[in-house]
């Protein structure tokens, strides 16, 4: 309309796409919290489960943290037994090249930033390592970096380390929504470090009661004897494998292997009994194995309820000068491995009698190998040889041939390279058992 004098126009807030961007941030936020609860998760399943130990768990952390905030770098500082430094340090995010500059470079021990966290044990959030009062700078070869992040992990109230990440993958400042992601991480870890701590403890406390059951072979010359006994890696794990050798008063040398079905402090406990048992019998009776299983057999069913056991019982008994004859019998138990001076190594295969525990009215049998001199004769508990992945005709496939490959150790090493390079996939424990006729 001519005359109408016009408004000037005014800049309308853009109130909607203000708030779709405040809403997006919201939604990445929720989107960062769910991933951070699947995280612990995660943890909490690892640990709880039983399935890693202490530094795995220590290097789960660290991922998880860098995973949990984007975070190129991140690592995770022991405190020593007084709290005072770094006495180890797991660093994580690092390229092949970046550790290669860092070579021969020693780890953190706990000054500038890492040394104030200890000091201060509260979440600390930096924008500038550099401009930091308490920096203290980077070794040669240390990537560049500018933004921190830090929270102390502590366990059963006491301090047991501090937890970093550093440099946003995404070029921005560490803000309070990651210190809240990393602070309740931290928190997560210390339950979690206290567990695998446990669970560690528990191991070993479990393998040294095992070893103690078990005997120290005697002197049992002129044969030459080993052992070795390796625990399963499940946690509090209580097997029932035990091995027994001893001179008897003919001038044999008998040996034995068995293995309790269970893996408790019922199996530990039932081993022990059965082989001071067998002990007395193998040392009073001068008869066959099978005679000695049979009334172990008898005696076992009558005055206890130990749970069903696997045996193999031997003797290697003087024949004529420079040979030996082996007689044993087997109640359910994998066969004995012989390895002659040739080079040969074969199993005594031989149809097992009933493990013991089963029926006591079964007959038992004998069988008689004859043994050169120099002979090695191998007994050990299907622990040795199991595998999900593959047959008992395999691991004693497998088994056969590392015996062969480590034929010229002496024969503690030949029982440790035989336990330490297994065919099985370890989820049993295990035990062997080796003795050695004289060489003349």
């Amino acid at each position: 309309m001519a005359g109408k004098r016009e408004e000037p126009q005014r800049d309308i807030p853009r109130l909607p796409l203000r708030l779709g961007t405040e809403l997006e941030l919201i939604a990445e936020q929720l989107r960062s919290l769910a991933r951070a609860q699947d995280r612990l998760h995660d943890l909490y399943e690892a640990v709880l489960g039983r399935n890693v130990d202490l530094p795995v768990v220590l290097q789960l952390i660290v991922d998880t943290a860098m995973e949990l905030v984007g975070a190129r770098y991140g690592a995770l500082g022991v405190l020593d037994e007084k709290g005072e430094y770094l006495a180890r340090f797991i660093p994580a995010g690092l390229t092949e090249q970046e550790r290669a500059n860092l070579a021969g470079v020693e780890l953190p021990r706990g000054r500038g930033l890492l040394g104030h966290l200890i000091a201060n044990p509260e979440a600390l959030r930096v924008d500038d390592i550099s401009g930091h009062p308490d920096s203290a700078g980077f070794p040669p070869g240390h990537p560049p970096m500018r933004t921190l992040l830090g929270a102390a992990i502590s366990t059963r109230g006491t301090i047991y380390g501090d937890l970093y990440v550093a440099e946003r993958r995404d070029g921005q400042r560490f803000d309070a929504h990651d210190e809240a992601l990393i602070v309740a991480l931290a928190g997560a870890a210390g339950l979690a470090i206290d567990d695998a701590r446990l669970y560690e403890q528990t191991r070993l406390d479990a393998e040294q009661f095992q070893r103690l059951l078990l005997p120290r072979l005697p002197d049992l010359q002129p044969f030459a004897a080993a052992a070795v006994y390796r625990p399963a890696r499940a946690p509090g794990h209580l097997g029932g494998d035990w091995y027994d050798a001893l001179l008897v008063p003919d001038h044999a040398c008998a040996a034995v292997i068995g293995d309790v079905v269970g893996h408790d402090l019922q199996a530990a406990a039932a081993m022990a009994q059965i082989r001071n048992m067998l002990r007395a019998l193998l040392y009073d009776r001068r008869t066959p194995p099978s005679v000695v299983l049979a009334h172990l057999d008898r005696a076992l069913q009558a005055i206890t309820d130990n749970p069903v056991t696997t045996a193999c019982l031997a003797r290697i008994e003087p024949e004529e000068p420079g040979s030996w004859t082996l007689r044993w019998s087997t109640a359910g138990h994998p066969p004995p491995l012989v390895f002659t001076p040739d080079g040969q190594a074969r199993y005594l295969h031989a149809d097992p009698d009933l493990p013991l525990g089963v029926d006591t009215t079964q007959p038992r049998h004998d069988h008689t190998q004859h043994l050169p001199a120099g002979t090695t004769v191998i007994f050990f508990t299907d622990g040795l040889i199991e595998h999900p992945q593959q047959s008992i005709e395999t691991g004693l496939e497998r088994l056969a041939a590392l015996a062969t490959e480590h034929a010229a150790l002496s024969l503690q090493d030949f029982t440790q390279a035989l336990a330490d390079h297994h065919p099985s996939d370890g989820h049993d424990d295990m035990a062997i058992l080796a003795l050695r006729t004289p060489r003349t």
